[in-house]
């Protein structure tokens, strides 16, 4: 996370921080060497910060995760000198950035050792079937994470909820769509390096796959709101929602990237999604059932103060699920 750590940018490395069901030796970004993670951001990572690969590869780590998301997903030149010695050293590369580095970096992989590899996150497959609401018809349900933004807080949400749910011991799985769900979960899809065609007949494909499982979500991707963003679409359209939890941080009036498009009132944002999803009543019909809080920004006062606000605005239950937990939102789909 060299030079990221408290970046914006930063939740490729907070999101495997949070979820990975591996060990997290310590994170690399020289600013804050010698510091614990939790000193330095609002996050509850007691994780130690070292200056280097070399440091961190003589702690005992043996794979290196490149911890960024930008804009873009482009690799920092800079980055280039640790991703070759990790690779020296024998340590594997996780990538979620949009640049694929087994073609630049795989010459360094030794041949003799098949745990020795660069996984490239991002890569698709080469082709999907076409989407043809298939997942409409099957008899579970189907949760997608829908923002008013990008980077509110989806996946967090939604793997929060999963959680509790799995934890009563209800049949379900968690879809990843995004570079950081797939690197915790292990599996899914890269919406957005599939071309646009394919895209829901993509999610179609992961959400038929789940079709045993009691209760699924789909981490979302983008949203409607925002005028760069064609990923909700397909979302909507593969997975054939019945039931959906709309994302908002609490202090957004307008999008983070385009200050100029206003953030509607949620009840309105609701509204938009309902239809959309439900194709003005073509395909299956999907609600919301609840609105995931992201109060980062906000005193804990702050915080109940403005959920019952828009408990009293919306009529649907609100709460930030990391701070106050997921059961809220969990019993209303139980």
């Amino acid at each position: 996370m060299e030079g990221y750590l408290d970046s914006l940018y930063a939740k490729m490395g907070y999101g495997v921080m949070r979820y990975s069901n591996n060990p997290i030796v310590c994170v690399i970004d020289s600013d804050f060497a010698g510091k614990m993670v939790n000193e330095v951001i609002p996050q509850p990572f007691k994780i130690p910060i070292v200056t280097s690969v070399e440091e961190a590869y003589n702690k005992g780590a043996e794979v290196l995760v490149l911890g960024l998301a930008p804009s873009g997903g482009r690799l920092p030149n800079s980055w280039s000198w640790a991703i070759e010695k990790a690779l020296k050293l024998g340590m594997s590369l996780v990538n979620g950035l949009h640049d694929q580095l087994h073609g630049r970096f795989g010459h360094l992989l030794d041949p003799k050792k098949t745990e020795h590899l660069i996984w490239d996150v991002r890569k698709p497959e080469t082709t999907y079937p076409i989407g043809r609401a298939r997942a409409g018809k099957l008899d579970n349900k189907r949760v997608l994470m829908v923002g008013t933004d990008m980077a509110v807080g989806k996946m967090t949400a939604g793997l929060e909820i999963y959680k509790w749910i799995k934890d009563q011991g209800i049949s379900t799985d968690f879809l990843a769509t995004g570079q950081i769900g797939i690197t915790i979960m292990g599996k899914g899809i890269p919406l957005d390096a599939i071309k646009v065609d394919q895209a829901s007949g993509a999610i179609e494909h992961l959400v038929l796959d789940a079709k045993e499982k009691d209760i699924v979500f789909i981490e979302g991707q983008g949203s409607l709101l925002h005028p760069g963003s064609t990923a909700t679409l397909p979302l909507m359209r593969g997975s054939c929602p019945t039931h959906m939890i709309l994302c908002h941080r609490a202090e957004m009036k307008t999008l983070r990237d385009t200050n100029e498009v206003i953030i509607p009132p949620l009840s309105e944002v609701i509204r938009l999604n309902e239809v959309v999803a439900n194709a003005a009543g073509a395909l299956s019909s999907s609600r919301t059932i609840g609105i995931a809080l992201n109060t980062t920004q906000l005193s804990e006062i702050e915080a109940q103060e403005m959920i019952a606000r828009l408990e009293k605005e919306t009529g649907l239950p609100v709460t930030d699920v990391v701070r106050f937990g997921a059961e809220k939102l969990g019993e209303i789909l139980l």
